[in-house]
């Protein structure tokens, strides 16, 4: 084991134990309160609970009982008790948590036998006092830390309360759960909250709101985006750019409809494995339509318009396409997950002889998109052969070769995700990390060795024979709504020159230079940039906060002495002041930054 794998091994058993302690203090202050699961996680751990309910009808428990039980925890760990693993046999645990439905329930469902024959032990962690004493017990594969002298009482911190269904099934009992966050160290604490400040001030649902680029409007449709002008402005700039590389490397777009005959996707098996995730068809002319949750069959359709040969293959089409899949409102997350998005889709149809080739095209393609975006660190994972699968076993074997080689020909590191693939093949996911550290799955490059055997697609080679071609999918971004969620995040609406939504506003210091000010905008429009004129009443500092708030890159002020001159005073969003520029130098300068996609002002 790595270094770094002990220290994240040491750290969620001190945090396993930290939600121990936590559960301990809780059913101490809120008797009667049933236990139910309390894993460690990621920077930290949680419990569920179901509380008694309170006979004035209000909630149990709310955030303002959070120091309480934070206190609580404090004297758990002071008075030094030690972690003990006892085991038990099923009669044992079931006579110990007699009452408890929800231990009762795991017990119930553990297998009699492992793997190997043996019974399966059962295990439960007791806390005890110096005399030995049983303060509280749970059951608990653990491990812990010895004594809770291990924990330091100054490096945790209990977070928030949310809902959560007992086992994630909705039709189950909703529980209460508590987060919290431990470290080593109250340093480590301190440095973990001012990170999760920071992710605050970047939560794209706020930097969203602030410079209004979407709304999401529950009333109308969850999971659905508005997207605004400000927002329609990233939006265009993006796609122009995406559209005009994909020509570059060879893609042709395409347009498909938003709803086809269920056959498409019976045909194409997403009806089978995808089911859940589609919505209702719909009658129409006594037949079942389906609003689209892929572009694949559509693509499928262009191709079998017409014969193809080797001649014309590979065939490179994308298509910015929007699609509807369901999902459950719990995980609904602003722009990161929605009901309706578009993805930057793409199909490519090959012979196998170029099917590695066109592999590696793509992820160099993606490498320099997301270079372009400011992400460098980036990490894939190859994923494997799921359960349920099609295709041959020699087919997914050559396929995650070529994968592999891809990957191996960038120099890209990687991890292998056992059984991640799609149904029909291997696939690449390409993981970025953002301004903050936090990784991403984005792209993916998937095999398809189903659709075209299902849809009976075909090319005449050069031995005159009719041949299956290679199908690959791919998106690049993913989705635009989730990679603008991810960009928001990334820049903290601090966006580059040529993604902003807008580039620059002109500032007069007075009334009496408000027409100077239209002049100055109107040049720089006329320059295809997105330039705002701030002609209010309001005093110069309140313009250039406002501007400042709004992330614009570039602040022009302009006076007695730039209307006389010709000029603009530069002022930039981060403070600093450029040189004072003639209007035309200025649009020069600010031109070159957003054509040339410069991630500096």
């Amino acid at each position: 084991m790595s270094v770094e794998d002990q220290k994240s091994e040491k750290l969620n058993i001190l945090r396993h134990s930290v939600s121990h302690v936590m559960a301990q203090a809780v059913t101490r202050l809120f008797p009667g309160t049933k236990v139910a699961i309390g894993p460690s996680i990621e920077n930290g751990f949680y419990y569920d609970f179901q509380f008694p309910a309170a006979a004035d009808g209000k909630a149990p428990i709310t955030a303002e009982d959070l120091p309480k039980i934070e206190a609580e925890m404090k004297k758990i760990i002071d008075s030094r008790q030690d972690f003990v693993k006892v085991t038990a046999s099923r009669e044992e645990a079931l006579a110990r948590f007699a009452g408890e439905e929800f231990k009762t329930e795991l017990v119930n469902d553990l297998p009699e036998k492992g793997p190997d024959g043996s019974p399966v032990e059962i295990t439960v962690y007791e806390n005890r006092d110096a005399g030995g004493n049983v303060l509280w017990a749970d059951l608990c594969r653990g491990p812990h830390v010895q004594n809770t002298r291990e924990i330091n009482s100054a490096a945790f911190r209990l977070q928030n309360i949310a809902g959560a269904y007992w086992r994630g099934d909705e039709t189950r009992p909703m529980l209460t759960r508590i987060y919290g966050t431990a470290w080593e160290t109250p340093k480590d604490l301190k440095a973990y909250l001012a990170f999760l400040d920071e992710v605050e001030k970047r939560d794209h649902r706020r930097v969203g709101k602030e410079m209004d680029l979407y709304s999401i409007h529950e009333e109308a449709g969850a999971g659905l985006i508005y997207w605004h002008p400000n927002g329609g402005r990233m939006r265009v700039a993006v796609e122009n750019f995406w559209r005009q590389e994909h020509y570059r490397s060879g893609y042709e777009i395409l347009y498909t409809p938003h709803i086809g005959k269920s056959w498409l996707w019976e045909t194409s098996g997403h009806l089978g494995f995808y089911k859940s995730n589609m919505y209702s068809p719909m009658e129409i002319d006594k037949q079942d339509y389906i609003i689209k949750p892929m572009n694949c069959p559509f693509h499928i359709m262009i191709y079998k318009n017409s014969g193809r040969s080797y001649r014309d293959l590979p065939l490179r089409w994308a298509e910015l396409g929007t699609v509807y899949r369901y999902e459950r409102s719990g995980v609904l997350h602003g722009l990161l997950r929605v009901r309706g998005f578009t993805q930057d889709d793409a199909h490519i149809f090959c012979t196998p002889e170029q099917m590695e080739g066109e592999i590696r095209e793509v992820l160099r393609f993606s490498l320099n998109l997301w270079k372009v975006f400011g992400f460098k660190d980036i990490k894939a994972y190859l994923a494997t052969k799921p359960a349920e699968s099609v295709g041959e076993q020699a087919r997914w074997d050559a396929a995650l070769e070529s994968l592999r080689k891809a990957v191996d020909a960038e120099g890209l590191a990687y991890e292998i995700d056992e059984g991640g693939g799609a149904f029909y093949g291997p696939k690449i996911d390409l993981k970025i990390k953002d301004a903050l550290g936090r990784e991403w799955q984005m792209t993916t490059i998937q095999f398809d060795f189903n659709e075209p055997e299902r849809f009976d697609m075909t090319f005449v080679d050069a031995d005159g024979r009719h041949k299956r071609p290679y199908m690959v999918h791919r998106a690049l971004l993913g989705s635009l709504e989730r990679f603008f969620g991810v960009l928001i995040e990334h820049f903290g609406g601090a966006f580059p020159v040529w993604i902003a939504p807008e580039q620059a506003a002109v500032i007069p210091v007075a009334e009496n230079f408000n027409e100077y000010a239209k002049e100055v905008a109107a040049g720089l429009k006329a320059r295809d940039l997105r330039v705002s004129a701030e002609l209010d009443d309001r005093r110069l500092n309140a313009k250039i906060r406002d501007c400042q708030n709004r992330r614009i890159p570039y602040m022009l002020v302009v006076g007695e002495r730039e209307a006389g001159s010709g000029t603009v005073a530069v002022r930039l969003r981060d403070g600093r002041q450029l040189p004072a520029m003639k209007v035309s130098e200025f649009a020069g300068y600010a031109v070159e930054k957003a054509d040339s996609r410069s991630l500096e002002l």
